[in-house]
């Protein structure tokens, strides 16, 4: 039976047999019987980690370290609102930092991403308008369907990969990537996508 940890776009928890290429956390989340309740964070450093840590392997939920949430991929990661790891994700974390502009620390990050994505009482994310035609790359909307942006096309998201790119939606949409992550995407920030997208970002 699959456990109730993998991360929707939109921030939420599905239990799907499909793990993804990312792990993280938001904290401690999870009961003694490895049953996420009704919280949706409990702290604001939410982070996207590599899977292979130096050959490491654990269990999930065991003991009250962390709950592992998964991800499909990485752009999956940035709109619900994770940033990379600064210890295992060194190299994409400055890259990241590079891309958000100045010199901000973690924290600062955090705090601003934080305003950007959760609703006071730990249990709801927000969602944000935009127009669709300004949207960078990477960039994930909702109309009738979820869909990650990729140029002129739009990839329909599914829990386990990406179906046939379709034509780029016009118009408000409904932004499930909160802004402070689509003005990294904006400034170059190139997140790993998963390899059922049938074309690459960013080229």
């Amino acid at each position: 039976m699959p456990l109730r940890n993998r991360v929707q776009p939109d921030g939420q928890f599905i239990a799907v047999p499909s793990r993804g290429l990312f792990t993280g956390n938001r904290g401690i989340l999870h009961t003694s019987d490895k049953v996420i309740g009704d919280a949706l964070w409990k702290h604001r450093a939410w982070i996207c980690c590599t899977l292979d840590w130096q050959g490491r392997r654990r269990d999930v939920m065991t003991g009250r370290n962390w709950t592992e949430l998964f991800f499909l991929d990485e752009a999956v990661a940035l709109a619900a609102g994770h940033r990379p790891c600064a210890y295992c994700r060194r190299k994409s974390y400055n890259v990241f930092k590079d891309a958000w502009g100045g010199t901000p620390s973690a924290p600062h990050m955090d705090d601003d991403l934080h305003r950007a994505r959760a609703v006071h009482g730990a249990r709801l994310l927000q969602t944000h308008t935009a127009d669709a035609d300004s949207l960078p790359a990477g960039t994930f909307i909702k109309t009738d369907r979820v869909f990650l942006l990729n140029g002129d096309a739009a990839l329909p998201y599914m829990p386990d990969g990406y179906g046939a790119p379709q034509p780029r939606p016009s118009g408000m949409v409904t932004l499930l990537t909160a802004p402070p992550m689509v003005d990294v995407l904006r400034n170059g920030y190139a997140p790993v996508i998963h390899p059922s997208a049938q074309s690459p970002l960013f080229t």
